[in-house]
């Protein structure tokens, strides 16, 4: 039984269609339809219909999809195991977040790919929440504060933020001191978030007021250059904003606790060695990037504050 066969029907199974199991493994609609035709035909069952709502899989499909994905993983596992340690193989998806994904992540998946030039990789940018299981995805990159879920995931470093305005917000509306003024100011915020700030060894929760919103961190950065409001953005976005003076760090008394970078997969006992070789290398970045780690923080870190 091919293998290819196995993991495209698990690929249509999961992702609910021919359309996107072929967007997912990066082949044509053809190509998916004959090696779903060809498995049903070494199988003597069919094993997905087609209706007017998609693609939904038969009584045998169901009973056959975990079994299929099973192989797929040992599969995956032996063909590791006996390969050389530093030829990574296969494909690997990833999602990243696009508010700094593409300037901050991307040059490091390049790398990645650059060390291992039989390894096949997908990256998707985008802030919305990403459902790795049911879209497909080997792992992803997520920035900030986890929510709880049955998910895995591995710290890879720290992302350090700041409260800033620009220096017209602050002439025309002032400065707030303490969480109680920052209520009264208008925030910039990606939804209805809380924002998170120390008083003294205390974690406070604050929740702002604000008439603009935008679902990724550099909208949110142009918002604040153009004097809208009070915005809470990791260095790594606003670092080169405040040395060239037109953005102001705010409430430094009360800087909000450092939030973290993670890979995130899917539950399983051991991770792939190709996510293992992803947050290494994403571990390694961190340890020497000033933009993530955050040069202010840094110092006070070293300096035992």
């Amino acid at each position: 039984m091919n293998i290819e066969e196995l993991q495209t029907f698990v690929e249509i199974a999961d992702a609910g269609g021919i359309s996107t199991a072929a967007l997912r493994l990066g082949v044509s609609k053809s190509i998916v339809s004959r090696r779903l035709a060809r498995l049903e035909m070494e199988l003597g069952a069919q094993l997905i219909t087609r209706s007017t709502r998609g693609t939904v899989l038969t009584e045998a499909g169901a009973a056959f999809r975990d079994y299929a994905a099973r192989i797929c993983v040992e599969i995956e596992v032996a063909k590791e195991t006996i390969s050389p340690e530093g030829e990574l193989r296969g494909r690997l998806r990833v999602a990243v977040p696009i508010s700094f994904g593409p300037t901050h992540f991307a040059p490091v998946i390049a790398e990645m790919a650059r060390r291992h030039p039989l390894l096949h990789i997908q990256t998707s940018y985008s802030d919305r929440f990403v459902d790795l299981i049911a879209e497909g995805y080997d792992c992803a990159i997520r920035v900030g504060y986890l929510a709880d879920s049955n998910l895995i995931a591995r710290r890879i470093g720290p992302i350090y933020g700041r409260l800033v305005a620009s220096p017209d917000y602050i002439k025309t509306y002032g400065k707030p001191e303490t969480p109680e003024e920052l209520v009264a100011h208008q925030a910039l915020m990606q939804g209805t978030e809380a924002w998170q700030l120390t008083d003294g060894g205390k974690t406070i929760t604050v929740h702002p007021q604000g008439r603009f919103k935008a679902d990724n961190g550099i909208a949110l950065v142009a918002a604040a250059l153009a004097g809208l409001g009070i915005a809470y953005l990791p260095d790594c976005l606003t670092h080169e904003h405040i040395a060239a003076g037109k953005l102001i760090p705010l409430m430094e008394r009360h800087s909000p606790p450092p939030a973290g970078a993670y890979i995130i997969r899917p539950p399983g006992q051991y991770p792939a060695r190709r996510i293992r070789a992803l947050t290494e290398i994403l571990i390694e970045h961190f340890d020497h990037s000033p933009h993530f780690v955050g040069v202010h923080h840094k110092q006070s870190d070293d300096s035992g504050q």
